[in-house]
């Protein structure tokens, strides 16, 4: 072992421990902290772990005995299995974890530019503003391969079966998705590309978005001529740096993007590929694709294709990357709490304490001054530190943990009306053989073309998801559920045992508050798990048979075991209404919060939900910006 693993090992050893004991006795007595972070979900860790490296002492807090949040891996379930118990894919996570901006004016001093006349600060405005346009990679990032992040790519990507013996396999091969494209409609094959490099184009835009704290105004009254000066300046600067991304999209591809954003994805995609006219006439182009792309508009909303706004989501289809290939998603060895695993080994290199079994049960202000002091532990320990970062939801943030005295009532309202609804249920299944599919003529026991992506199940037509969509509407469990089935252990042979596969079901839709009946009788939700297992079975016989167990979760369990409110795996809606400059409430959006030193760094905070990191990130920015400043 050479002497930096082996310090590496150690300082794991002292600051990281998952047994029982109190978190008392795994904090340093007295200690005073830069900053807290609470919960170590993925978005919790890579804020930590920039802080750390600018040098701040920081301790993460989290409720569980596992770190990860909703990107965890858990093998206690069934045995010899382990699975990705929520999230379960990978490529939103940011190539770029950090980007500094030039520092204004070439370096000048906060000190510097208070002796400066009001024109020469102008001055200094415009030379900033021409230099934020040229922004440089921060000089470290996590390097989480270097932590034992290993991807798994998948192609072909996703697999849709029909009843009627046909299938749609698509995936990042242009030839195969024209091939496969083609037995439906050679006209959709011809417009697929075009359609995958328009929503390309448009990502463009929203990696600058995405990347970038809202240019929210600031709230404090009395800040210095200095800091108005500097909040001009970087707002000034993120309104020209998006102009130039508009201007090189152009009118045209900027009203399409609009009409994206607006839009019920039903409508976008009937704009691009073929309608289905006569439903029963045998030459009429079939809603297979554009059922298929449908699914990336509503997945883990309680919404529907003809949703206004939905179109936006689409986004997802290409909005990510693996490998620098865009729209690639990939499994993870181990699954999903490797990600999670890896980031803590960075954070700890970087020298911040993390604490499990910790749960906070309250932010610590200062009634007089309405700054954070700290954060108060369920077991009585006081953990004090001037910034607190909340990686929980913003629901769980403002209305648990932080005094209701202390909150504008106005913002408190607005956190409580919010949309926290959720639709989804996650099965994980464990079985003792691949499922075969009746559309394929092959029988691949150890892994076909078929196995490699999502596979979709029930999504035939947008018809059908909208029907699923209705009934849960109404109070009651889709009857034939929406499911994305993904079989990780095709290519990761760590988590299961030979022979033996995991299998992720991804289900929609199921209301949090069902009509009759109750999640929390057994009869109800085993009768739901083999209303899924049937589904299956309707196009790969025989798949219930296999199963040799399984964990199943829904909206209260997500909200109970994981502090998901509403069961959300967003930590809210990702509506119009709730993006941006919304999120998570209006006026509030840059991560800062109506308490002096709390701030949002999860996704319930600008971009949203997702594996990505970007929260996070962009949290730790802005804290740093702040300490600044003092």
């Amino acid at each position: 072992m050479s002497p930096a693993a082996r310090r590496l090992l150690l300082a794991r050893r002292r600051r990281f421990s998952t047994d029982a004991a109190s978190a008392a006795s795994q904090l340093p007595r007295g200690k005073r902290w830069d900053a807290v972070v609470i919960g170590g979900g993925h978005n919790g860790l890579v804020a930590a772990a920039y802080l750390a490296r600018a040098g701040r002492s920081v301790a993460v807090l989290e409720r569980r005995a596992v770190l990860g949040g909703a990107a965890v891996s858990e093998s206690d379930l069934v045995p010899g299995f382990r699975f990705s118990r929520c999230s379960y894919l990978l490529s939103l996570l940011r190539p770029a974890i950090l980007r500094l901006s030039v520092s204004v004016c070439g370096g000048c001093s906060l000190s510097a530019l208070n002796e400066l006349s009001t024109d020469a600060l102008y001055v200094c405005m415009f030379v900033a503003l021409m230099a934020t346009s040229l922004r440089v990679p921060y000089s470290s990032e996590l390097e989480l391969e270097r932590h034992g992040l290993k991807l798994l790519p998948r192609s072909p990507s996703s697999f849709t079966p029909c009843l009627d013996g046909r299938y749609l396999l698509l995936g990042p091969d242009a030839e195969l998705n024209h091939s496969e494209i083609s037995k439906f409609s050679k006209k959709d094959a011809k417009a697929y590309p075009r359609y995958e490099l328009k929503l390309e184009r448009f990502c463009k835009l929203m990696d600058f978005v995405i990347d970038s704290a809202p240019p929210e105004l600031r709230q404090e009254l009395h800040a210095s001529m200095v800091d108005r000066m500097k909040d001009r300046v970087d707002k000034s600067a993120f309104w020209a740096q998006l102009l130039r991304h508009v201007i090189q999209q152009g009118q045209s591809n900027m009203v399409e993007f609009f009409d994206l954003l607006l839009s019920p994805a039903s409508k976008i995609l009937n704009y691009w590929f073929e309608v289905k006219t006569l439903a029963l006439c045998s030459s009429a182009p079939s809603d297979v694709l554009k059922a298929t792309l449908a699914t990336d508009a509503v997945i883990g909303t309680m919404a529907a294709v003809h949703t206004p706004g939905s179109g936006y989501v689409l986004l997802h289809h290409v909005m990510g990357e693996t490998g620098g290939q865009r729209g690639v998603w990939a499994y993870v060895e181990g699954g999903m709490g490797s990600v999670s695993s890896a980031i803590s080994k960075a954070a700890l290199e970087a020298g911040v304490q993390i604490v499990t079994n910790a749960e906070v049960s309250q932010v610590i202000v200062n009634e007089t001054s309405g700054k954070v002091e700290g954060v108060a532990l369920a077991d009585g320990t006081e953990v004090h530190s001037p910034v607190v970062l909340s990686n929980a939801t913003p629901y769980k943030t403002f209305v648990d943990l932080v005094p209701s005295s202390v909150l504008p009532k106005s913002f408190l309202s607005a956190i409580k009306t919010a949309d926290y609804s959720s639709a989804t249920t996650k099965i994980n299944v464990a079985v003792d053989r691949l499922p075969q599919f009746n559309c394929c003529k092959d029988i691949n026991p150890e892994g076909g073309p078929e196995h490699m992506g999502t596979i979709h199940i029930g999504s035939e037509s947008m018809e059908e998801i909208d029907l699923a969509y209705r009934e849960a509407a109404g109070g009651t469990s889709s009857k034939r559920p929406v499911i994305e089935m993904t079989i990780p252990s095709v290519l990761d042979k760590t988590i299961s045992p030979p022979g033996q596969h995991v299998i992720n079901l991804f289900v929609q839709y199921t209301p949090y508050k069902l009509s009759e009946g109750s999640w929390q009788d057994s009869n109800v939700r085993e009768a739901f798990a083999k209303r899924c297992f049937s589904l299956i079975d309707e196009y790969a016989p025989g798949f219930s048979s296999s199963v040799v167990g399984y964990d199943m979760l829904t909206p209260p369990d997500l909200e109970r075991e994981f502090g998901l409110t509403g069961g959300n795996i967003f930590h809210g809606a990702m509506g119009l209404d709730s993006l941006f400059l919304m999120r998570p409430v209006k006026g509030w959006s840059d991560y800062r919060t109506p308490v002096k030193g709390l701030y949002l760094c999860g996704s319930g905070a600008h971009p949203g939900g997702g594996v990505m990191g970007a929260p996070g990130r962009n949290a730790a920015t802005v804290v740093l910006e702040d300490l600044k400043t003092k």
